[in-house]
């Protein structure tokens, strides 16, 4: 009977049409899910991925990516390990699709001033690499003697030496907006507190 092949066919149109809205929803939710994912969202969802960055001062780093606090992560590339604000990275390479939320509130409030504190309170000799695209950048080697809000004070020692009032050739503020990259000399563990 015609009508019978009538009514099939509207059903099929409909089932196609049906079909396509649901699609459309899908994809609508997950654009909505996607335009709320955070970058560091992302850097905690490829903690133990190897990674590559490229720093504002052209610095190029290579290495197993660690934590991810607010604004900042760590980056271990063999003996040394890389404190790294998220804004002065240009290009991540190898973070994946996974995205995960932080699973604390101090994850989420431990901010750069915080992990620098940390390492101040260790007093090991670090490598402070500033926003600079010259050459092959600048780099201070020091000590963190105080942190601020948006600033510390590095006390600048020759390479090598222990930091001790006699051997300090000046002591520097350094906002922490001017800061690409902060590297530890090869035993640095960049835990920091409460992570």
């Amino acid at each position: 009977m015609r009508w019978d092949s009538l009514f099939g066919d509207l059903e099929a149109q409909f089932s196609a049409r049906r079909a396509l809205e649901e699609e459309s929803e899908i994809t609508d939710r997950a654009r909505a899910e996607l335009a709320g994912i955070e970058l560091g969202d992302r850097l905690r969802g490829a903690a133990g991925a190897e990674v590559k960055i490229v720093l504002v001062d052209g610095n190029v780093i290579r290495g197993v990516l660690g934590r991810a606090g607010n604004g900042w992560l760590v980056l271990t590339d063999g003996a040394r390990q890389w404190l790294v604000p998220y804004n002065s990275v240009l290009s991540y390479q190898g973070l994946g699709r996974v995205a995960l939320k932080p699973s604390s509130r101090m994850q989420q409030t431990m901010g750069m001033a915080s992990a620098l504190r940390a390492l101040s309170r260790d007093r090991s000799e670090l490598i402070v690499h500033l926003k600079v695209r010259t050459g092959d950048g600048y780099k201070l080697h020091g000590v963190i003697d105080r942190v601020g809000r948006d600033h510390f004070d590095l006390a600048v020692v020759p390479h090598g030496e222990v930091r001790r009032a006699g051997n300090i050739a000046a002591v520097l503020t350094i906002p922490i907006s001017s800061m690409a990259a902060l590297c530890s000399g090869g035993s640095q563990d960049f835990r920091g507190s409460g992570s």
